[in-house]
């Protein structure tokens, strides 16, 4: 009777059958907490409910668990587990019967919780550029609404941190001086063709700048895409253009709101009006209405009015109807790949900013460009060397080439038209990120000026990328060194595309930084269905037939990255140099020598430049010496390799719009002068510019880059012509750049690399 009582007892505590019930109990002599019977609970199920994986060696008969930076190995039977490497009793032991795992259910705390994860530390003081939290968000949100200037239905471009006094970032870094200006909030609130530009002082409550700006076309927001949607759903017209391509279902139609660019008028679209154009597409129930282009039908949707105000028509195109579903038929191609940290991350992170060997530097999400890298420096032989104050997307376009209705004006401003950063893709682990990855998440403002908590935003991995160095001596013993890389890893979806970048870090000095391209491409309706159909030539004259009746379009994908260097200190300078062949005046064979001409470029203008990748381009500082008496620099070089051809500019005549408002994507290396409000290549209100206020203007005044803090901006890009492969959906491609150290160092940095331990600065 006892026996059936604590059978059932031990049935109802657990929720499993009776069968495992009946073999814990045979167990439970092994089982005991304080004296008394241990709650035993299946282990992948437990660890699930607590949000961690498990895996087992079936070799070595090796549990490993492991949650975010957290690492448990265990064998069934032994009161000692290893936490991160290190060795934890815990008070009851794995068991294991007819291989069903079981833990108590105090197992998770005691190992989580250990204490022994170094990887996340606690940030005593603030660093200034941690972005708003959703405390402050809430509360700037509430002091605007609370203003004389506050209005009904504010909608918000940005609400975030006002970028804090550089100077005073670096003496909180580098000096631990206290910080302590104020933290202000920056704001940006569009209403019909005005941009609001506001700033509020969160310790005094107060709104301290708010300034009108007429005749500024703002962003798109998440309720523009909202209200397209539902004027398309509602016009009788479109309707009507629907149903002479055969669709008469408007609900399945599924729009896209587009920005118009600017033509001078040559599109008949008044510059006041605060206009999207919409393409649509039809959603026929195979996941991918993508494939399904409703081609030849624009509509101008005018956001104030809520209106169509014109619709743009061609010759009719039939929808391509086949099924093309992109939903994986197999998730489980590959065996597994476990890759395991034993002994803990090699990384340690203290709020928001990360340590790694000799690099340390701060992270955050801005809801315009992103990922944003700041406060970088490399701690060598014991100090700290500054790096880069700020590192980013700046902007970047996607011009496509088609001058038909419903592509001509199609040269997206992914960042400061659609906004990058409230677009970000939450990351999953063991597909879009290793499984040893951490994952941060991220808080930023949304278009109603409230907080949005974005899961994930951030990925930081360590990984394997080769041999360091290597060399072997005949008789000698072999002299080698593994090199590791961490990879801080951001992804935005801007509609059809996704793009990932990959800011990729090296205990020698290098910082690469990867721009890949994944998603599903943008494709055209057509009347052919093969190469040999007569309409073939035509219809492809602006891209590749990559599916029967579907076109991908050629277009470009340009990124430039705003790059705050401060080489080894605040002043740098420019410098080129290239390769030459000169006459040999040596005597000897040889009528020929290689030298290398260098000078210091002087001015902005001067600066401004194609890449060629047979040159040396360098920030140098001149103030400072290598001890051989060279000057430090870091190289920079835009063009490092990638996996579509390299956009050396955009594939436009000069003539056309674009370039009068666009200047970044034609040269791949911009050096201005720092101006803490000089942010963006593209300009900070690029939709419907008219005029280069980015770049272009920057560099007007042409002023002195000699011996000055510099700003660099990095072009780089692909010219993407279609290719079956990447249809329905299209593997990465990457475009690869490069920071790297040149006599930035005394000698081989990583000569005492050896296994790399976390490391606090």
């Amino acid at each position: 009777m006892k026996y059936n009582v604590i059978t059932q007892s031990l049935k109802k505590w657990i929720g499993v059958n009776f069968t495992v019930a009946t073999a814990l109990f045979s167990l439970h002599q092994q089982a005991l907490a304080h004296g008394q019977a241990a709650t035993m609970l299946p282990l992948y199920q437990n660890m699930s409910d607590f949000g961690a994986d498990v895996k087992k060696d079936d070799f070595t008969n090796t549990y490993t668990i492991s949650k975010g930076s957290v690492v448990v190995r265990a064998k069934p039977n032994s009161n000692t587990v290893l936490v991160n490497g290190k060795p934890l009793k815990v008070s009851v032991p794995l068991l294991e019967k007819n291989g069903k795992p079981v833990v108590s259910k105090e197992f998770a705390t005691e190992v989580f919780q250990s204490g022994l994860d170094q990887t996340f530390k606690i940030e005593n003081t603030a660093h200034p550029m941690n972005g708003l939290s959703e405390t402050e968000i809430n509360q700037a949100f509430q002091i605007i609404s609370k203003s004389k200037y506050a209005y009904p239905n504010m909608r918000f471009g940005e609400l975030k941190l006002k970028e804090p006094d550089k100077q005073k970032v670096w003496d909180f870094f580098l000096n631990n001086k206290a910080y302590t200006d104020d933290r202000l909030a920056s704001f940006i609130l569009f209403k019909g063709n005005s941009a609001i530009e506001g700033e509020v002082n969160l310790k005094t409550q107060q709104v301290t700048k708010w300034n009108v700006l007429n005749n500024t076309h703002g962003m798109v927001l998440y309720d523009n895409w909202l209200t397209v949607q539902d004027v398309i759903q509602k016009s009788p017209e479109y309707k009507q253009a629907l149903a002479k391509r055969g669709i008469h279902d408007v609900s399945k139609v599924v729009t896209t709101p587009l920005t118009v660019g600017y033509f001078g008028g040559k599109d008949g679209l008044n510059h006041e009006l605060n206009v999207l154009k919409v393409v649509s597409y039809l959603d026929t129930g195979d996941g991918n209405y993508w494939a399904h282009p409703i081609e030849n039908l624009v509509a101008v949707v005018d956001l104030d009015k809520k209106k169509i105000i014109k619709l743009e028509e061609g010759a009719i195109i039939p929808v391509p109807m086949q099924p093309n579903p992109i939903a994986q038929k197999n998730k489980s191609q590959f065996k597994p790949l476990n890759i395991l940290e034993p002994e803990g991350k090699n990384f340690s992170i203290t709020g928001q900013t990360i340590h790694w060997g000799p690099w340390c530097f701060h992270v955050g999400i801005d809801s315009r460009v992103g990922l944003q890298l700041g406060t970088v420096t490399y701690k060598d032989k014991g100090i700290k060397r500054k790096v880069m104050y700020e590192g980013n997307l700046g902007g970047m376009v996607v011009p496509y080439g088609d001058p038909d209705i419903g592509w001509y004006f199609k040269s997206y401003l992914d960042s400061g038209e659609y906004g990058m950063g409230t677009l970000t893709s939450s990351i999953q682990k063991g597909v879009d990120a290793p499984d040893n990855a951490v994952l941060l998440d991220a808080v930023i403002a949304d278009f109603t000026g409230k907080p949005q908590h974005i899961p994930n935003a951030i990925a930081i991995f360590e990984r394997y990328a080769g041999p360091e160095f290597k060399h072997q001596e005949m008789g000698q013993p072999n002299i080698s060194s593994e090199r590791r890389e961490l990879v801080v890893r951001w992804i935005s979806t801007v509609g059809n595309y996704d793009y990932i970048f990959d800011w990729v870090f090296n205990n020698n000095g290098i910082i690469g930084i990867n721009a890949g391209a994944t998603g599903i491409e943008a494709v055209k309706g057509v009347q052919a269905r093969t190469m040999h159909d007569p309409t073939a030539k035509e219809d492809t004259r602006f891209g590749t037939l990559i599916d029967h009746n579907i076109v991908g379009t050629t277009h470009q994908h340009i990124y430039n990255f705003r790059l705050d260097m401060d080489v080894d200190g605040d002043n740098n300078s420019f410098m080129e140099l290239d390769p030459v062949v000169v006459k040999n005046t040596r005597g000897g064979p040889r009528s020929s020598a290689m030298e290398i001409n260098q000078r210091v470029v002087g001015t902005e203008q001067d600066a401004a430049q194609k890449f060629d990748p047979s040159t040396i381009r360098l920030l140098t500082n001149l103030n400072k010496e290598n001890r051989m008496g060279n000057p430090v620099s870091y190289q920079m070089i835009p063009y490092a390799g990638g996996t579509h051809p390299i956009a050396k500019g955009a594939n436009f005549a000069k003539d056309e719009w674009i370039f009068k408002r666009l200047s970044f994507m034609d040269k791949q290396i911009w050096v201005t002068k720092y101006d803490p409000n000089e942010r963006f290549p593209e300009g900070k209100y690029s939709n419907r510019s008219n005029s280069d206020t980015g770049l272009g203007k920057f560099v007007s005044n042409n002023d002195s880059i000699n011996n000055k803090d510099l700003v660099v901006w990095m072009t780089t890009g692909t010219t993407h012509v279609a290719r079956a492969e990447e249809w329905p959906i299209m593997p990465t491609e990457w475009v690869y750049t490069l920071l790297k150290p040149w006599n930035f160092f005394d000698s081989t940095p990583t000569l005492d690399s050896g296994e790399q331990k976390p490391h606090t600065h």
